[in-house]
């Protein structure tokens, strides 16, 4: 049971980083590789810890 919620726990997190990917033109944040590697990175943290990333995360999440 352990190792199926692991399993779901970093699906999910790979799940959000790759669509936060996808999305990261339609949010407000500097074009930049750098910057888009570490916000996909650490999307968790930040989703929790900031309200400005949260809505950038979801604008990106949206469809075309």
């Amino acid at each position: 049971m352990i190792k199926l919620i692991i399993i779901g726990l970093i699906a999910g997190y790979v799940y959000g980083a790759w669509k936060f990917w996808n999305g990261f033109e339609r949010t407000h944040f500097t074009r930049s590789l750098p910057n888009r590697i570490g916000l996909s990175i650490l999307w968790p943290a930040l989703f929790v810890a900031n309200k400005s990333y949260r809505r950038n995360f979801r604008q990106a999440l949206k469809g075309k």
